[in-house]
């Protein structure tokens, strides 16, 4: 039987958002699969993902990431910049469908 081992429950969601590796490097699109308090799942096509970068939420708001895991297009990350995941988890996990 596999435990469930995440320190927060993750609330499903498909959510557009941005993903940038590097200060003024052009962000890149990707999808939001899932998120919690303490980060997310993220889906993106044909790219490397470095250990640290930026997610930009469809609300404007943007929190520092670590890589946590990677399989194939999909990966999860650890929230770094908490300073406004608040709002952000609030607006995702209001607009989930």
């Amino acid at each position: 039987m596999l435990v469930d081992r995440r320190r927060s429950a993750r609330l499903a969601c498909k959510r557009l958002a941005k993903i940038q590796f590097d200060y003024g490097s052009l962000p890149r699109d990707c999808m939001i699969t899932d998120v919690s308090e303490s980060g997310v799942k993220v889906f993106i096509e044909n790219c490397d993902v470095p250990l640290e970068f930026t997610i930009i939420f469809s609300t404007g708001h943007s929190c520092r990431c670590h890589l946590g895991w990677r399989n194939g297009y999909e990966f999860g990350a650890e929230f770094i910049d908490r300073s406004s995941l608040a709002t952000a988890t609030w607006h995702l996990s209001s607009r989930a469908a």
